[in-house]
């Protein structure tokens, strides 16, 4: 264990408290009906988007959505149809400005049951509110010092933040765990005879409006990786500028001076306070 001064600690916990936030009273809720779980609230629209929005549904309906003065509809069907009816939209309001960074990469939306009702372009589930999900992985030694990534400048989201060792996007055709040893290899350049040693942790639950790119909502599940004293991380896929190995109350510091994304910075958090019990 590691120790820090009671007021840092206490910091940590307190911006914990704070990982699922409302969307604000502006933004319009997305409604899902017709689904297992009855009609529910799934997603959220920066109101900025809601007049290009709504002149795009006037124009041109697309199936199984609808828009009112107070919600966006979704018609739950076969996930395949309304996957495609999704695609269309999100089509439309990339072309308008309002899908930023986009990856030709599929996400999945499932419910509490682990159901998938459909798979859409990931760079649009912000721009929808849509929950996504995410690995973090928090690479540390047996000495206690922590390995963090630094983001590529040229990234779409936090460039040059502080980032966990290794962390990314669950795609619609991953589990967690397959996704965790994948962004090992990628970002890190961790072998499998280690990346296999990943614990899982938990779940930490993000939400919060991002201004012009939408409302992130994601569940990030979080894993440890003790990594041999010899071990240094080193960039596969190029979204990675550099890394640095820290101590606890190093990463601390750098926490609470705002040099770490928002999701890295709570699961650091979360690994911190674990280690200083």
């Amino acid at each position: 264990m590691t120790s820090l001064s009671t007021s840092t600690l206490a910091a940590l916990e307190e911006m914990l408290q704070n990982t699922a936030r409302s969307a604000p009273t502006d933004y319009m809720p997305i409604h899902l009906s017709g689904g297992y779980g009855g009609e529910q609230v799934i997603g959220h629209l920066n109101p900025e988007f809601i007049p290009y929005l709504q002149d795009v549904l006037q124009t041109e309906s697309i199936p199984l959505i609808a828009i009112n003065h107070d919600h966006l509809s979704l018609q739950f069907t076969r996930p395949q149809e309304l996957s495609a009816s999704l695609s269309q939209l999100a089509d439309k309001m990339r072309a308008g400005g309002y899908v930023p960074g986009w990856r030709n990469e599929d996400f999945a939306w499932l419910d509490q049951n682990g159901h998938q009702y459909f798979r859409l372009e990931r760079a649009a589930f912000r721009t929808f509110g849509f929950r996504s999900m995410a690995t973090h992985i928090n690479g540390y030694t047996k000495s206690g010092l922590l390995w963090l990534g630094r983001r590529s400048q040229t990234k779409s989201t936090d460039p040059g933040k502080l980032d966990n060792m290794a962390a990314g996007g669950i795609s619609a055709d991953e589990t967690p765990w397959v996704c965790a040893k994948r962004e090992l290899w990628e970002e890190a350049g961790v072998p499998a005879q280690i990346a296999d040693q990943v614990k899982p942790i938990g779940r930490i639950h993000m939400r919060r409006p991002i201004g012009a790119k939408g409302f992130h909502d994601e569940q990030l599940y979080v894993y440890d990786l003790e990594l041999p004293a010899h071990f240094v991380p080193t960039n596969h896929d190029g979204e990675v500028s550099g890394f640095i190995e820290i101590s606890l109350a190093e990463a601390a510091a750098r926490i609470l001076a705002d040099e770490f994304t928002s999701d890295a910075a709570f699961v650091t958090a979360d690994y911190i306070l674990r280690r200083n019990k």
